[in-house]
């Protein structure tokens, strides 16, 4: 059986009379005549099928039906006169819903802060936190199952298609067991560190960065030895502990701390003759988001981001 729907109007009489319990007062309070309230009273009573009040001659009492409705009816109309204020609020971005995807990277350090002051900030948009490598955060976007990302890449090498802020932007350093002979060096020889095997992350994960990476031992006149690649920075770490390799890794993973593992700067190498010397690589993180994006929430979000990072600036 259907139920009959009933208007607000007829919750906002039956509260009146429920709270004063007298018709005549009840229809003050709502500006109306006497015989109207008791008839939408009634009325109500007959869609509910049960009766909400008592009556005679010298009093009106709630029946246990309207007692029990009671704070229901008051919880429904609060609800209700706060719906316009908080429409308005969704359409500024202060209310909704941010589902925000992260490398690892940011996340051991800028992005807790980040998420401690928006909660402050905008404390009815709930921020939805989720780790994912650059292409994972890709097949996000294409199925709409995040609104942002913060993406690791080669410096100007943001994917196509989305809109980007640039976050930051750092050296890669060298990740290695601190038992290696090459941790007694304050700096790595390049040279020396190019003949190392290496553990990376998969050119899925990063192209740019890959690239940068492999393009950096090409120019030195070497290939690179892969040992292990692995997807994570931290299981990346790990296996530098293991013994298999070297890493580059960004220089916030020095945040990271692992016993057994140190890291270190490369130091650049003269090249040979009429050869250009090997660029460290550096890479960049960058939040992005899908330009057709009509999330007011992501917009509040995108706008804190840019007045942190400016905050940075300015106090440096």
């Amino acid at each position: 059986m259907r139920e009959a729907s009933i208007e607000l109007r007829a919750w906002r009489q039956f509260l009146a009379v429920a709270e004063e319990l007298h018709f005549g007062r009840a229809a003050q309070r709502l500006h109306m005549t006497q015989p109207p309230v008791t008839q939408a009273i009634a009325q109500l009573e007959k869609t509910l099928g049960v009766v909400l009040f008592d009556r005679t001659r010298r009093r009106v009492a709630l029946t246990p039906a309207g007692e029990a409705l009671l704070p229901e009816v008051r919880e429904l109309l609060a609800r209700a006169q706060a719906l316009p204020g908080r429409a308005r609020a969704a359409a500024a971005g202060e209310l909704g819903r941010v589902r925000l995807a992260f490398v690892s990277t940011i996340g051991f350090e800028r992005l807790p802060a980040w998420v401690r002051e928006f909660r402050l900030q905008c404390p009815e948009v709930a921020l939805e936190l989720v780790e994912a490598t650059g292409d994972v955060q890709l097949e996000g976007f294409a199925r709409d199952e995040i609104d942002a990302g913060l993406m690791l890449h080669s410096p100007g090498f943001a994917p196509p298609g989305l809109e980007r802020l640039a976050v930051s932007e750092e050296p890669l350093v060298l990740a290695l067991p601190s038992r290696h002979p090459l941790a007694r060096r304050a700096r790595l020889p390049l040279a020396e560190a190019l003949a190392e095997p290496l553990v990376i992350f998969p050119r899925r994960i990063v192209p740019s960065l890959h690239d940068a990476i492999f393009g950096l031992y090409h120019a030195a006149g070497r290939a690179p030895q892969v040992a292990q690649e692995a997807i994570q920075m931290q299981t990346i770490v790990n296996l530098v502990w293991g013994g298999l390799g070297l890493a580059w890794v960004p220089e916030s993973v020095t945040q990271f701390r692992r016993a057994g593992v140190v890291y270190r700067a490369a130091a650049e190498f003269a090249p040979a003759a009429r050869r250009r010397p090997p660029v460290l690589p550096a890479c960049e993180t960058s939040l992005v988001w899908p330009a057709s994006g009509a999330n007011p929430a992501l917009g509040r979000f995108v706008q804190f981001i840019d007045a942190q990072l400016r905050h940075d600036r300015a106090a440096q």
